[in-house]
């Protein structure tokens, strides 16, 4: 089993939309959660700091119908329930990383752009 995930991996993350948009506003951040492997439900509203369960829910539901993840329910008491990334959730991990990157590198600049249009607008 993976390592327990960290509250805080997206504390570095800048307070804007993502330069490359998959799906909804958590799908991205739901897949990284499910990079290393299964995680739970309550694994994942660890480090998704805002979500309220129900968008939890609402998003993979929607990832679980557009092929992105598994939901897997096993027969135990309590329950459990863990969800993994499919080959073509996996997929988007490189355009995701290609993302990140292009981040790293030009976010300051696309800031500056985009402060210097709303001043002159």
């Amino acid at each position: 089993m993976a390592e327990p995930l960290d509250p805080d991996m997206f504390a570095g993350c800048p307070p804007v939309a993502a330069p490359i948009r998959i799906g909804d506003k958590w799908t991205a951040k739901i897949t990284r959660c499910l990079e290393a492997g299964p995680r739970r439900f309550t694994e994942l509203q660890v480090p998704l700091l805002g979500i309220t369960p129900k968008v939890l829910t609402e998003s993979l539901r929607a990832m679980e119908r557009d092929g992105l993840l598994t939901r897997t329910a096993y027969d135990e008491i309590p329950p459990r329930v863990e969800y993994e990334l499919t080959d073509l959730g996996r997929s988007l991990l490189t355009p995701m990383n290609a993302g990140c990157e292009w981040s790293r590198r030009h976010l300051r600049d696309l800031l500056r752009a985009r402060d210097a249009w709303h001043a002159a607008s």
